[in-house]
């Protein structure tokens, strides 16, 4: 896991208001996301949908690559590398 360092003098556990109190548990495991996201998502909010408009055909002129680049991804393998 990352290995975090902190620099400062706030306390464990969140001194800010809605934190969560108690120890805190930086080597958490994939079962503790969701609550997790749960806890954070009221303090995210979503910007309001914007309402893509269809674009003409004859707008559309392909995507140029360069070379280099080109060469870059076909060496790589198609799972990633």
């Amino acid at each position: 896991m990352t290995n975090l360092e902190f620099h400062g003098s706030a306390p464990a556990g969140g001194a800010v208001a809605g934190a969560v109190t108690g120890p805190v548990d930086l080597e958490g495991d994939l079962a503790s996301l969701p609550g997790d996201g749960a806890r954070m998502a009221p303090r995210w909010t979503a910007p309001a949908a914007a309402k893509a408009s269809p674009v003409s055909p004859s707008r559309i002129h392909g995507v140029r690559v360069p070379a280099g680049s080109a060469r870059l991804l076909e060496a790589m393998s198609d799972y990633g590398d």
